[in-house]
């Protein structure tokens, strides 16, 4: 057998975004040994994209506000499939999580008598986000990670995970490979937190970076960990379009929240013909009513450019295919009509400077061509509500690569305060069962299977290119597994996942180990395509549109599928398993929150 690194700790953390570094900050606190891998760079999470705030019920601009309205916005944006505990949970904690931020240092920007401001968001009733300009993702993992290194916790920098391995159906460890040198590390531990976020990089448009491969979806469910909620997928409604090498960057919802507006190419505020039944009561079906909500929010309906992402999304998809799509394929945003300079740059200073370099445009007198993008998942493993733990021993999860909170559609804003509630939590349990319990043995054949895979590449006589795979991969699912869905495309897409595994095991690269991205692709193509296949597949299950999964063929919500989430599975031939399992019953005083 080769030469494996070797490393003992009480809890493992795999990912360094908010949720990893919030674990790892609780965990510490709480004894134990601890230790962070993250593939990438130390403050390199996905988390600093999110960019507008985060939602916390503080009443610090609305006094009104409070964790009942902020659970039941969460529930309706979810299109009540949220897992209520989970949400209820997050609406009575963030306040909280918040405060403890801004006691470690965080600098929030600031009401005028000195308090946390809040700025509104879509789907919140309220103005509820807390935030640093548009800033606020890389404010908290500057604290994070600031708390993170005062605590002497271990960091693994560019550090890989290919195989949790698990030891009577428990997980107590983890093997896989430093980036730089290519030499293999293993792990045990005694319990092991995914923090490892999303997966948008199984499309070809998407604000995820390189990272987004869907990891720890992937470990976690090849475990043994039961996944849920996998068909829903949020394309944020507005990421940049032009010039195409920026295209899918993220442009903050901030931008509409702060007064911005979407327009066709006709000029039209195409959005009033889109307002769904669901919000009609409280959203403005005028433009002058709408205006009227920017100065008196307290006596006017919402404007119909901040409701829920995914209605919003599917509305600028409609205004592109019926041909009144802006030139570069998306829609017009602009906030120069509604907000002077100063304003935009104080506000919105990352915006300002995004579309200057990137693209030529002044934010300030111009408006955005902007448009769909692939951003985040609400599926992912299956967690408790209290403790965040999965239904394999050991193994915890927090943040985006955990399901239930967000039900099928998350709002803006509720993922940094997702990070920090469940992040603590995850913390907090997985420490408390690493405590009362000693190191159990690693599997050695387990590991060598592991090493085994994770060289396949350079000992491949196939021809295939991981880039070409992964590319023909990223295009099958952003044409046919994308915004809008249908029966025959999702069948047909599954037929070509399957030829593209076929593929993918005759993946080869040439060269070294060390620096080697050919051979980084080829590994990630693994976790990709088993993710396509779980989201293809329970996407064909649940015929109708609900929240990120919108079906042509079944466009109306069902009743039915309403009271039940997809559990997918991995059997004993690697094959994708699907089942359908009914939600847990919401208690009454909650039930009554949406009487009206």
């Amino acid at each position: 057998m080769v030469s494996v690194e070797s490393h003992d700790y009480d809890v493992l953390i795999i990912g360094a975004g908010g949720a990893g570094l919030r674990a790892a900050v609780e965990a510490t606190a709480r004894g134990c040994k601890t230790a962070i891998i993250t593939k990438s760079l130390l403050g390199k999470a996905h988390t600093v994209m999110a960019e507008g705030g985060m939602a916390a019920a503080m009443g610090n601009v609305w006094e009104q506000d409070n964790w009942k309205v902020h659970f039941r916005d969460t529930m309706r944006g979810g299109k009540m499939l949220n897992n209520w505990r989970m949400a209820q949970i997050h609406a009575q904690e963030a306040p909280d999580r918040v405060l403890e931020l801004e006691s470690w240092g965080a600098l929030f920007d600031r009401t005028p008598d000195g308090r946390i401001l809040q700025r509104d968001f879509g789907g919140h009733r309220y103005a509820r986000l807390a935030h640093v300009g548009d800033r606020t993702g890389l404010e908290m993992i500057r604290i994070l990670q600031q708390k993170s290194v005062a605590e002497d916790i271990d960091v693994f920098s560019e550090c890989t995970i290919n195989q949790l391995l698990v030891n009577d159906s428990e997980v107590n460890g983890a093997v896989g490979y430093w980036r730089e040198t290519g030499e293999l590390v293993q792990f045990r531990a005694k319990s092991v937190i995914m923090a490892t976020g999303g997966l948008g990089r199984i499309w070809s448009v998407t604000s995820n970076s390189w990272e987004g491969t869907g990891d720890g979806h992937s470990l976690a469910m090849n475990a043994g960990a039961e996944m849920i909620d996998m068909e829903f997928v949020q394309f944020h409604p507005t990421g940049m379009v032009a010039p195409a090498s920026v295209k899918g960057i993220l442009v903050t919802e901030g931008v509409r929240g702060d007064g911005g507006t979407l327009r066709n190419s006709l000029g039209e505020r195409f959005m009033f013909n889109y307002i769904p039944p669901m919000f009609a009561s409280e959203t403005a079906d005028t433009e002058e009513e709408a205006d009227r909500w920017y100065t008196d929010k307290e006596n006017a309906r919402r404007t119909p450019d901040l409701l829920p992402r995914d209605e919003v999304a599917r509305a600028i998809n409609s205004e592109v295919k019926a041909g009144r799509g802006s030139p570069s394929g998306g829609v017009y945003l602009d906030i120069a009509g509604r907000r002077d300079a100063d304003y935009i740059k104080r506000r919105l200073p990352s915006m300002y400077h995004q579309f200057r370099e990137l693209a030529g445009v002044d934010i300030t007198k111009e408006s955005m061509e902007v448009g769909p993008t692939a951003h985040y998942v609400m599926g992912g493993v299956r967690v408790d509500p209290e403790s965040a733990a999965t239904s394999i021993g050991g193994l915890y999860a927090a943040g985006e690569v955990a399901a239930g909170l967000h039900g099928s559609n998350r709002l803006g804003g509720n993922s940094l305060s997702d990070l920090l509630v469940f992040g603590k939590r995850a913390g907090e349990f997985a420490a408390e069962r690493a405590i009362q319990m000693d190191h159990s043995t690693l599997d050695k054949q387990q590991i060598e299977e592991a090493v085994s895979r994770i060289a396949k590449p350079f000992e491949s006589e196939g021809t295939e290119n991981p880039y070409t795979v992964q590319s023909d991969l990223r295009e099958l699912m952003q044409s046919k597994v994308g915004i809008i869905r249908n029966r025959s495309d999702l069948e047909s897409a599954l037929v070509e996942i399957a030829q593209l595994k076929g593929r993918e095991k005759n993946v080869t690269v040439s060269g070294t180990r060390r620096y080697n991205p050919g051979w980084h692709t080829a590994l990630d193509l693994q976790h990709l395509l088993s993710m396509s296949e779980a989201i293809a597949k329970a996407a064909l299950e649940r015929e109708e549109s609900r929240g990120g999964h919108t079906r042509e063929d079944f466009p109306a919500p069902s009743d039915e599928f309403g009271k039940l989430n997809i559990v997918v599975t991995l059997g004993d031939s690697d094959e994708v398993n699907i089942k359908r399992e009914p939600l847990t019953e919401m208690p009454k005083e909650l039930a009554e929150l949406f009487k009206d």
